[in-house]
């Protein structure tokens, strides 16, 4: 009876390990793909606020009274 127990106990622990493992691997998966969409994200932003003060810089906005 006790041998049954101890073998149930030692498959379980081999299974958490198991999804031990899964698991964090899911969670780098899911770490990385955060961090490529904030950087999707904040890099066009960031390209924008240097691009677009140029931009309007450019028109001819003297005339307008601006």
């Amino acid at each position: 009876m006790d041998e049954e127990i101890l073998k149930k106990i030692e498959a379980q622990d081999k299974k958490l390990d198991e999804i031990y493992r899964s698991i964090e691997t899911m969670r780098k998966y899911f770490l990385w793909t955060l961090i490529i969409t904030v950087v999707m994200i904040l890099l066009p932003l960031i390209g924008l606020a240097l691009v677009i003060p140029a931009f309007l810089q450019s028109l001819n906005l003297g005339g307008l009274g601006l």
